[in-house]
Protein backbone atom coordinates (compact mmCIF):
# COMPACT_ATOMS: atom_id res chain seq x y z
CA UNK A 1 0.00 0.00 0.00
CA UNK A 2 1.47 3.39 -0.82
CA UNK A 3 4.84 2.05 -2.14
CA UNK A 4 5.49 0.05 1.15
CA UNK A 5 8.62 -2.34 0.39
CA UNK A 6 6.54 -5.16 2.34
CA UNK A 7 3.14 -6.46 1.91
CA UNK A 8 0.22 -4.98 4.36
CA UNK A 9 -1.13 -8.34 3.88
CA UNK A 10 0.07 -11.80 2.29
CA UNK A 11 -1.42 -15.11 1.99
CA UNK A 12 -1.01 -18.62 0.37
CA UNK A 13 -3.64 -20.43 -1.32
CA UNK A 14 -3.46 -22.69 0.57
CA UNK A 15 -4.43 -20.66 3.65
CA UNK A 16 -7.88 -20.56 1.69
CA UNK A 17 -11.17 -21.71 3.40
CA UNK A 18 -12.11 -22.56 -0.31
CA UNK A 19 -9.97 -23.51 -3.46
CA UNK A 20 -9.48 -21.76 -6.62
CA UNK A 21 -10.37 -24.21 -8.92
CA UNK A 22 -13.98 -24.81 -6.20
CA UNK A 23 -14.63 -21.19 -6.21
CA UNK A 24 -14.53 -20.74 -10.12
CA UNK A 25 -16.70 -24.03 -10.35
CA UNK A 26 -19.32 -22.31 -8.00
CA UNK A 27 -19.05 -19.23 -9.97
CA UNK A 28 -19.43 -20.56 -12.95
CA UNK A 29 -22.89 -21.85 -12.10
CA UNK A 30 -24.20 -18.78 -11.76
CA UNK A 31 -22.34 -16.42 -14.19
CA UNK A 32 -20.23 -16.77 -17.09
CA UNK A 33 -16.79 -15.92 -16.41
CA UNK A 34 -14.67 -13.74 -19.17
CA UNK A 35 -11.44 -13.73 -19.87
CA UNK A 36 -9.74 -10.67 -17.54
CA UNK A 37 -12.33 -11.48 -14.99
CA UNK A 38 -11.43 -10.80 -11.21
CA UNK A 39 -12.85 -13.10 -8.48
CA UNK A 40 -12.47 -11.45 -5.25
CA UNK A 41 -12.17 -13.67 -2.54
CA UNK A 42 -12.08 -11.96 0.67
CA UNK A 43 -8.99 -10.54 2.57
CA UNK A 44 -6.23 -12.26 5.00
CA UNK A 45 -5.75 -11.03 8.68
CA UNK A 46 -3.78 -7.66 8.98
CA UNK A 47 -6.54 -5.47 7.94
CA UNK A 48 -6.69 -1.64 7.80
CA UNK A 49 -8.75 1.36 7.15
CA UNK A 50 -8.19 2.93 4.17
CA UNK A 51 -8.14 6.66 3.35
CA UNK A 52 -9.39 8.63 0.59
CA UNK A 53 -5.32 9.27 -1.92
CA UNK A 54 -3.99 5.24 -0.78
CA UNK A 55 -3.10 3.73 -3.62
CA UNK A 56 -3.88 -0.23 -3.21
CA UNK A 57 -1.72 -2.79 -5.12
CA UNK A 58 -2.45 -6.22 -5.22
CA UNK A 59 0.10 -9.15 -6.83
CA UNK A 60 -0.36 -12.51 -7.45
CA UNK A 61 3.34 -14.12 -8.60
CA UNK A 62 3.87 -14.83 -12.00
CA UNK A 63 0.76 -12.99 -13.34
CA UNK A 64 0.98 -9.36 -12.54
CA UNK A 65 -0.34 -6.28 -10.42
CA UNK A 66 -3.13 -4.48 -10.33
CA UNK A 67 -3.32 -1.00 -8.28
CA UNK A 68 -6.26 1.31 -7.49
CA UNK A 69 -6.66 4.68 -5.63
CA UNK A 70 -9.03 4.79 -3.22
CA UNK A 71 -11.78 8.10 -3.68
CA UNK A 72 -14.95 9.41 -2.36
CA UNK A 73 -17.83 7.75 -3.98
CA UNK A 74 -19.30 10.54 -6.19
CA UNK A 75 -22.97 11.55 -5.35
CA UNK A 76 -25.10 9.68 -7.77
CA UNK A 77 -28.86 10.53 -8.80
CA UNK A 78 -31.24 8.75 -9.96
CA UNK A 79 -31.84 7.97 -14.10
CA UNK A 80 -35.50 9.06 -13.66
CA UNK A 81 -35.46 12.11 -10.95
CA UNK A 82 -39.23 12.54 -11.53
CA UNK A 83 -41.78 10.34 -8.97
CA UNK A 84 -43.60 7.91 -9.58
CA UNK A 85 -47.02 8.61 -11.07
CA UNK A 86 -49.73 7.14 -9.51
CA UNK A 87 -51.38 4.22 -12.08
CA UNK A 88 -55.11 4.75 -13.00
CA UNK A 89 -57.09 2.85 -10.89
CA UNK A 90 -59.54 0.08 -13.14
Amino acid sequence: MNDATYPVQSALISDMVFSPDLLVSYISQVMTLLPGDVVLTGTPEGVGKLQVGDRVRIEIEGIGSLENAVTTRPNLKPLNSESPKASPSL
